[in-house]
Parts: C-alpha cells; structure tokens; sequence
C-alpha cells in the first residue's frame, strides 16, 4: 500500500484529492495539511511514501516544507503555476517529480506510483525548463561536489543527466542491469540525492555535464 499526504490550502481541492487516490486499491490517504507547516508536521508523523505538495500555502510555501521533509519520503509538486523558478527550486529542494493541477486524474495516480517507486518523474517541459536555468548558471569545476564518486560511477551519472533509463545505460556502458542498479544506489548514497531527479542536478551543478553538451 502507497501511502500519501495530501498538502493544499484549498479545502475542495484536498478532497477532491482524497476521494481520488482512496478510490484505488493500492493507494491510501493517511493525513492532509493545509500550510506549509502542517506539511512537515503530518509528514514527519505519518511517514507517507509520497506527499502531494502545493507551492503556495500559508505560513510556508511548498518549496520550503519539500525542503525540510524527510529524504525517506518523496514529494510530488502540484500545482497552478507552471513557472521556471518553481521548476528548479523544487527539484532543488528535493521534489521527485512537478505536474499541474490540470494534469488528468489518471496521470497523477500513476504519477504517484512512479514517484513511491523512487523514480523521478520530469516530463520533457520541466527537463527543458530545469536545462535552461542551468544553462545560465556559470560552469562549475568538474570535481565540485563529486569527492568520492569513481570514474565509472560518473559515467553512469553522466547517462542519467542526459535521461537514458537504466537499460539505455547497462547498454551504453556494456554492463548488467543489476550493475548499473549498483552504481546509482551508490550515486545516491555518496550525493544524499533523494532520486534520480537530485543525481541530474547533482550532475549539472558539479560541472560533469553542461546544458552546452
């Protein structure tokens, strides 16, 4: 059973939410907040597999509150405003995945698998936002923030920055599937990235790979 949190300071929405993920089989609503304090609170409570966050609440926005969730839990960004800024510093803040409350029903509850799986979920319009504000970011070093990252385990980052699934990868590498499974749990634990979506921008910010090539 995946567990959610629903986080919404619009009472109709958060039910709408809720009769919505209840209505499945394998998904169960465990708490709601309205701001983005409750947010924490019930998630540090509940523990949810994957909290539903808003971007702007009361007393805390969701980018905040996705911030200080724990990395055990991962949060799936709903919201109005498809703006840059959001994009980024969601991700940034350790959002697994970004979609618009305009997304349809089905596609937010298999979003919400995908996301309790520990995948990320970047549609190609937020990998293009999140591209382009790194373009305009200036070049890091290339060893920033990778200190104890080997030479393969930069490869097989550098694959996912570029989006190859886990196949791709094991291909392009002429490695196991359950090698390149290694190599990325590895990458997570060295980087204290959430998932895939934190080791792509791990990848741009440390300067191993450029939105230039």
């Amino acid at each position: 059973m995946i567990r959610v949190v629903i986080a919404d300071d619009q009472t109709l929405l958060r039910g709408s939410f809720r009769v919505l993920v209840d209505s499945e089989a394998d998904l169960e609503v465990v708490g709601e907040a309205s701001t983005g304090i409750e947010a924490v609170a019930v998630a540090e409570r509940e523990r949810p597999d994957v909290v539903l966050m808003d971007v702007r609440m009361p007393d805390m926005d969701g980018i905040e509150a996705t911030r200080l969730i724990g990395k055990d839990t991962r949060v799936l960004i709903v919201t109005m405003f498809d703006l840059d800024a959001y994009v980024y510093d969601a991700l940034r803040a350790g959002a697994s995945g970004f979609l618009l409350k305009d997304t349809p029903p089905a596609d937010l509850l298999a979003a919400i698998r995908v996301v309790a799986r520990g995948e990320a979920l970047l549609a190609p319009t937020v990998t293009r936002r999140l591209i382009e504000e790194f373009a305009r970011m200036p070049a890091a070093p290339q060893t920033q923030g990778l200190k104890g990252v080997t030479g393969r385990e930069r490869e097989v980052l550098t694959l996912i920055a570029r989006g190859l699934s886990n196949m791709e990868i094991a291909g392009h590498l002429q490695l196991s599937l359950a090698t390149v499974k290694t190599h990325i749990t590895r990458l997570l634990a060295k980087l204290d990235a959430r998932d895939r979506a934190q080791l792509v921008i791990a990848a741009y910010e440390s300067g191993l790979v450029t939105a230039a090539r």
